[in-house]
């Protein structure tokens, strides 16, 4: 079966963005692509370091890289690219 892929996430891992709230973010994003069966269509994925440790938490979503993400925010912006999968 092929799946065409829709979308890609790259959360930042690094420990200055793990550490300021990724580890939770993680969480977060994969109940949302599971609640509205989005796993199949998105490459999901995590980066090591992406360099920007003063602003972080990082996420990028289709190549827009967002700062500064937060637990409470993070459903809003995954909306905005994803509410009309």
């Amino acid at each position: 079966m092929t799946h065409r892929f829709s979308g890609e996430i790259v959360i930042c891992m690094g420990s200055s963005c793990f550490s300021r709230g990724n580890k939770h973010t993680l969480g977060l994003i994969r109940s949302y692509l599971k609640e509205r069966g989005l796993e199949e269509m998105l490459v999901f994925k995590g980066a090591h370091c992406v360099g920007e440790c003063e602003n972080g938490p990082v996420l990028s979503i289709n190549d827009t890289k967002y700062t500064k993400v937060r637990f409470e925010n993070i459903t809003e912006l995954l909306d905005r690219h994803f509410s009309n999968q």
